[in-house]
């Protein structure tokens, strides 16, 4: 049976039980497929930093992301607008995008790791995923600017710039076809997303993510997440489609 079935089927709070991401028995669960045996001692210290200056973000992570109750920043609320309440009391599980295989969108993540890469010239950023259907962003360092009408993507157009040690990622021009998560919460092409990733330490990479979407949302708000660095791993093949059995097991 795919492994897809444990994501749709439990939701995100149940992946942090089977799936715990912090400790050596997690690596041992993934034993013998891609190095991800035992879990060597994890590097300890201050963050990385490149040859320019900036910290360096690149390696494989795991967790983080997301749009749920329990990682809001204190004294922010998810408050639904009328029509999209209305979107989530009739949705289905069985229906999630992410179950058929395609994109999480923007910030949601499966429980699979996935990569962070700088380019040499500093100019893009690009963020590889294991999951689903080895799918990829692009955020441009450039320079440029949001196009006046960009074509409504998965992932969206991507900007960024840096702030002191903080990532900030800015992206717009969205399609709706996503779902944040198994919550079913909703959004539309007006959503707009401000990412914030701070490389902590050497281990953890702190991702808060500003959700502003007043199509779907009566005021923004944000989501404070974490991933942590698995130096040991690689990203493994893993097609979404085949053994999908997933679907036909969710009954909501």
């Amino acid at each position: 049976m795919s492994a897809r079935w444990i994501t749709s089927i439990v939701g995100a709070a149940m992946l942090a039980v089977l799936l715990p991401v912090h400790t050596p028995a997690a690596a041992q669960g993934r034993g013998g497929r891609g190095g991800r045996g035992q879990a060597p001692a994890q590097p300890a210290g201050p963050a990385p930093r490149l040859a320019n200056g900036v910290p360096d973000l690149s390696g494989v992570w795991m967790g983080g992301g997301g749009v749920g109750e329990r990682d809001l920043k204190p004294g922010d609320a998810i408050v639904l607008l009328p029509d999209a309440k209305k979107l989530v009391d009739t949705r289905r599980l069985k229906d999630d995008p992410e179950a058929q295989c395609l994109p999480t969108g923007v910030p949601r993540m499966n429980p699979y790791p996935w990569r962070m890469v700088q380019s040499i010239d500093q100019k893009y950023i690009f963020i590889l995923f294991e999951g689903n259907i080895h799918s990829y962003r692009q955020i441009f360092l450039d320079g440029r600017k949001h196009p006046d009408d960009p074509d409504p993507t998965w992932y969206g157009h991507s900007i960024g710039r840096w702030e002191g040690d903080t990532l900030i990622v800015d992206t717009v021009g969205y399609n709706d076809k996503f779902w944040f998560g198994a919550n079913k919460l909703p959004h539309t092409t007006k959503l707009h997303t401000i990412e914030r990733y701070t490389r902590t330490d050497a281990n953890t990479l702190q991702w808060d993510i500003t959700i502003d979407d007043p199509g779907s949302y009566a005021k923004p708000f944000t989501v404070r997440t974490r991933a942590h660095l698995e130096p040991t791993w690689e990203l493994m093949e893993y097609i979404c489609q085949e053994n999908n059995t997933n679907v036909g097991h969710i009954v909501q």
